[in-house]
């Protein structure tokens, strides 16, 4: 059976996944990266190094977001998010960027993983941490 997601289950989606996938679209090119999020308060918020996302997302504040649970071809959900990127500075930042850092460091599969970028505090001046604030969403599902 095919539906749609309530506004319940997609929340829960969110909050029960820390991996989605983010889209930005600059200068005619549209650009697909997977990303490390946590969920909060109407909001993805997320963090990255300097590069290719960013500068897209920056041109064009405008994004979308997508997070799938699959079992099996026939049981499945996915949503996704539409809403508009926000770099976060200050007090926020710091706040947000420990947040990120526990949730990565509580789902490391193994011990012998080094650390994210995230993680290493030698890397965490020069990341940049932002937050997609949602203005829609919406998700289907399958059940076998």
């Amino acid at each position: 059976m095919l539906g749609e997601l309530n506004k319940r289950a997609i929340i829960d989606l969110l909050e029960n996944n820390f991996i989605g996938r983010v889209g930005c679209h600059a200068d005619g090119e549209t650009y697909i990266a997977p990303i490390n999020y946590i969920y909060r308060d109407g909001a993805i918020y997320a963090h990255s190094g300097p590069g290719k996302k960013i500068d897209m997302m920056r041109k064009t504040p405008k994004v979308c977001f997508q997070v799938d649970e699959i079992d099996d071809t026939f049981r499945w959900q996915s949503i996704l998010v539409q809403g508009n990127y926000e770099e976060l500075s200050g007090a926020e930042r710091q706040q947000v960027l420990q947040e990120l850092i526990k949730s990565i460091s509580s789902r490391r599969d193994k011990p012998s993983q080094g650390p994210s970028h995230a993680i290493d505090p030698a890397h965490q001046q020069e990341l940049i941490v932002y937050r997609i604030k949602i203005q829609e969403a919406s998700g289907r599902y399958e059940t076998h």
